[in-house]
């Protein structure tokens, strides 16, 4: 079984180290770890994927986290694969391959992104009349098949689905929290989902809409 762990440890040498022998005590086996956030207070955010034994629950793994010193466990949950950041930059080159054809290029930009974002899915939108979906990684939800004029993303942003009535419910099911980046230069929104949290950190955000913008700028320099 593997899960994702986000946690917020102490930033010096030595913490990731210490976390490590504890998660190992537990029997957890670390696949990756990125870094998420670094905050002003002298803190980190990183998300852990771990591969434990089939009988060693969640709670197990929080415990020994929490037993290394400074680490709050923010979040965990089941987790295929890992974290894999260093996939993006191979994804911006196969955009840039497939961008006369900008169907085929969103379809590799939403394959990276769930994995490259420790997210659950990814979907683009064409923003304006009539709001179709271009492109959707295997595990996005369906629409509700309502008709849209537009869609208020005009930068990177949180989703707020109960404020926002455009957004289908079953984006937001078994409270999955959603960010979104419009690709600029084009009339393309990318969104990204995770089921069950954690929320987006306004830098995964902010990463959102930096690679939305390389995005937008290949596929409208071929257009």
């Amino acid at each position: 079984m593997s899960y994702l762990i986000r946690v917020l440890l102490p930033d010096e040498p030595g913490a990731l180290g210490e976390l490590a022998r504890s998660l190992g005590r537990s029997g957890a086996n670390i696949n990756s770890v990125d870094v998420v956030e670094t905050l002003p207070d002298g803190t980190v955010m990183d998300d852990i994927v771990v591969t434990v034994p089939k009988d060693v629950m969640a709670d197990v793994i929080v415990s020994a986290a929490q037993d290394a010193e400074g680490v709050l466990v923010d979040s965990i949950r089941p987790f295929a694969g890992r974290v894999d950041r260093r996939g993006q930059i191979v994804m911006l080159s196969e955009v840039a391959e497939h961008a006369d054809n900008p169907r085929r290029a969103l379809e590799v930009l939403v394959g990276v992104l769930p994995r490259s974002m420790s997210s659950t899915w990814a979907l683009v939108l064409r923003a304006s009349a009539p709001v179709t979906r271009v492109a959707a990684s295997q595990a996005a939800p369906a629409d509700d098949g309502r008709a849209h004029e537009s869609i208020p993303v005009n930068a990177p942003r949180i989703l707020n689905p109960d404020t926002e009535d455009w957004i289908p419910e079953t984006w937001s099911l078994l409270d999955s929290v959603l960010a979104a980046a419009p690709l600029p230069g084009t009339d393309f929104v990318v969104v990204v989902a995770r089921t069950a949290g954690p929320d987006y950190l306004a830098g995964e955000v902010s990463q959102l809409g930096h690679l939305a913008k390389v995005c937008g700028a290949i596929l409208s320099a071929a257009d």
